[in-house]
């Protein structure tokens, strides 16, 4: 018998069903390059001899407390290569925020972990004395996370180019959305706040608390009204181009707070709900009907997803990711390290992990590090009972499997994220700008 087997037999008392044996994931006793970092296996390579089958004692002792249907209930468990727990993991179930696995992996297929959004700002008119005789315009690219800080930045950035006064308009053309707001009147008008420092709201003077103490407040007064435009008019100037965070950065910041309103953005930008989901499944490699989605968010009991796609989709996403030198840890929540929704529960250290909650649902999935197992990958899902219930079992089942695989002081290659990406912001550079503005 593989020795594998035979410690996850002894320890957790259980016949695994449905298993092949290979090579457990590499570790290394500290943080390397993510070039060195274990190549992540083809997601879903498992062949199940009995999908519905609960094996696991630990698994039936769990279900039996959760005081729910079983048949609303999911469970899968797997190392890279060997199946630890299955109970209804081919069945899709209401996954709530575990969606965004489904968004994030989609994003990152389309786009690239550094594709950046751009924002242009320019003008219709003249620039004189600090004062621009025309319309302001801001053409949207999409941009999901265009919030307070930026508009402050970019409003500092007209102010050292002479830019104090706007006779004119605030145009806004195409998908600008600022402070997660899809309409672009409400977002222009946000945007026309945080320019100029006066008519700033109180959430807008919270904000700027959190820069730098010697950070400017600008002053870039709007005389006109805000208007939308669906293209941008041929006389516009070019001025400013503003680029997002990366990707890669977008989704981490998505994730680790559960951002639905990011999150549908993003979705649009891959063609909506239905090509996220097929996206997700073929890159997952498991049948469609296991992800089955109508929005990017997870919001409402229709998004459905399989835990055993959920643990696919999360491989998936560490084998895109492998080359650009990123693991999933650049792109979700790590316990005990970020901050964000997790914070107040007891999950096990170190874990990368996504979460859901709805009204009755409460979904987990991610991977954890182990001595004994490596990275183990794991998603449950949980449906039809208290959502606190769900919550508290959920945490004691993990940890009770780490008390028995062991936690580990090694930094496991494929779950470590890479140091290189801390730091990273969006960038503003002045693209024109006439030789008669004065600048300060």
């Amino acid at each position: 018998m593989n020795p594998r087997i035979a410690l996850v037999l002894a320890t957790l008392s259980y016949a695994i069903s449905g298993c092949t044996t290979g090579v457990q994931p590499t570790s290394s006793p500290k943080a390397t390059s993510a070039v060195t970092a274990p190549q992540p296996s083809p997601p879903l390579r498992l062949e199940l001899t009995d999908p519905a089958a609960v094996t696991n004692p630990q698994i039936e002792a769990y279900l039996s407390q959760l005081g729910a249907p079983t048949v609303s209930q999911g469970v899968w468990i797997q190392t890279q290569d060997t199946l630890l727990a299955n109970h209804q993991g081919t069945v899709p179930l209401p996954a709530a925020s575990v969606t965004k696995v489904a968004t994030s992996l989609a994003v990152l297929k389309k786009l690239g972990p550094d594709h950046r959004f751009e924002t242009q700002i320019g003008y219709i008119g003249t620039l004189e004395n600090g004062e621009l005789q025309g319309d302001l315009v801001i053409e949207g690219g999409a941009d999901p996370f265009f919030v307070w800080e930026d508009a402050i930045a970019l409003g500092n950035l007209l102010n050292q180019n002479g830019i104090r006064n706007v006779r004119g308009n605030l145009l806004v053309v195409g998908p600008f959305y600022m402070n997660y707001e899809p309409d672009p009147i409400t977002s222009g008008t946000l945007l026309q706040q945080g320019l100029n420092h006066t008519r700033w709201p109180a959430e807008a003077q919270t904000q700027y608390q959190t820069l730098p103490p010697d950070t400017p407040k600008p002053e870039v007064a709007i005389a006109g009204s805000i208007q939308t435009a669906a293209l941008r008019p041929e006389q516009v100037k070019p001025l400013i181009r503003h680029r997002s965070l990366p990707v890669a950065e977008l989704l981490k910041k998505m994730n680790q707070y559960s951002n639905n309103a990011m999150s549908e953005m993003l979705a649009k930008q891959v063609g909506g709900a239905q090509q996220v989901a097929q996206i997700a499944a073929q890159a997952a490699g498991v049948p469609s009907q296991e992800i089955q989605l109508i929005n990017g968010s997870g919001l409402g009991i229709d998004n459905r997803i399989s835990p055993r796609a959920a643990c696919g989709m999360f491989q998936a996403i560490a084998r895109l990711l492998h080359p650009q030198q990123l693991t999933i840890a650049d792109i979700f929540a790590v316990i005990g390290t970020d901050p964000g929704v997790h914070n107040e529960r007891p999950l096990p250290q170190k874990s990368v992990i996504k979460s859901g909650t709805l009204n009755g649902v409460s979904s987990l999935a991610g991977a954890l590090p182990t001595e004994n197992q490596g990275v183990v990958w794991f998603a449950v899902i949980n449906g039809e009972g208290e959502v606190d219930q769900f919550r508290a079992e959920q945490e004691t089942l993990l940890q009770t499997f780490m008390q028995s695989w062991g936690t580990t002081q090694q930094t496991l290659d494929l779950i470590t994220a890479n140091p290189d990406r801390q730091g990273l912001t969006a960038i503003r550079q002045v693209v024109s700008l006439e030789p008669s503005v004065p600048r300060e």
